[in-house]
């Protein structure tokens, strides 16, 4: 529940008429009737003036007397209050957070660096002011363990041979994962009155001391998976090779020509590189 109090002090332009006329009336009265007592009024004018509060768009000024919250000013302007009333500067304005790169381990255990943007604003004053002892501190506390909790939720990558699949991930679920790091930092700095209007990973990267091993073994990945379209669609050609030879009678093929055939279909097809011809000039079976 919010404990905080919107306030509305007297209006500053009035006030400001009613200081000066204080301020420079003591002086001429004490000048002209040769009386300094007419002073005290000059002095209350000068006194008056620390009573001013300006408060700029999108900002907000927390009040306090002797240590008792009397409230909050977020309406922008000149005010006049209590003089011996302490103020204190809150911006109302969305800021930007951009983390420090964190070394964290992620669900499988690989060590990656990881970063975060976070874009919030303080929408309650009094637990900004209150709650916490420094917000803007506890804003980028909160979001480190939070990016922290995250990494270790999901894993960088999927990979086959883990024998885990996960349908998120740190680098291909952008949208899931700042969700739900969005989510985490929000719960996180409700406390201290802040809102977070957004929350996403702003880098990601294997750590240095894996950072090659990984890449070699997304390289053999794709590698491995690049093999198997082509075993596939060689296979694929093969067969209908076959089946065209022998439906249009071109040439009868006995079960070891066949093999042979396919044997040399397959190099052709899955090679790496392109295959030396040789050329037959004498009969098929030699």
């Amino acid at each position: 529940m919010s404990n905080e109090k919107i306030i509305k002090p007297a209006n500053g332009y009035l006030m400001l008429v009613v200081v000066l006329v204080l301020f420079i009336g003591g002086i001429l009265a004490a000048i002209s009737n040769e009386n300094p007592g007419w002073l005290l009024l000059t002095l209350t004018g000068f006194v008056s003036i620390f009573g001013f509060i300006l408060v700029n768009p999108n900002s907000s000024k927390v009040i306090l007397l002797f240590g008792k919250y009397i409230g909050t000013v977020k309406t922008n302007g000149l005010y006049w209050a209590n003089p011996l009333y302490k103020k204190r500067t809150i911006s109302l304005r969305a800021s930007n957070f951009d983390s420090e790169r964190l070394k964290v381990n992620d669900k499988l255990g690989n060590p990656i660096m990881i970063s975060t943007i976070l874009v919030w604003r303080v929408t309650d004053t009094h637990k900004a002011a209150f709650d916490v002892d420094n917000y803007e501190n506890f804003v980028r506390v909160q979001t480190d363990a939070a990016v922290r909790k995250l990494a270790s939720m999901y894993p960088y990558d999927n990979f086959a041979d883990e024998g885990l699949e996960e349908d998120i991930t740190l680098r291909s679920s952008v949208n899931e994962v700042s969700g739900a790091l969005e989510k985490e930092i929000d719960e996180r700095l409700s406390i201290a009155g802040i809102e977070v209007l957004e929350a996403r990973i702003g880098y990601l990267a294997y750590a240095q001391e894996i950072a090659n091993a990984m890449l070699k073994r997304q390289q053999a990945t794709a590698i491995v998976a690049a093999r198997h379209k082509i075993v596939e669609g060689a296979v694929s050609m093969v067969e209908m090779a076959l089946i065209e030879l022998s439906k249009k009678e071109i040439v009868d093929l006995d079960d070891e020509r066949k093999a042979a055939m396919v044997s040399n279909l397959m190099v052709i097809l899955c090679g790496d590189k392109d295959a030396s011809p040789v050329l037959n000039t004498g009969t098929l079976n030699q």
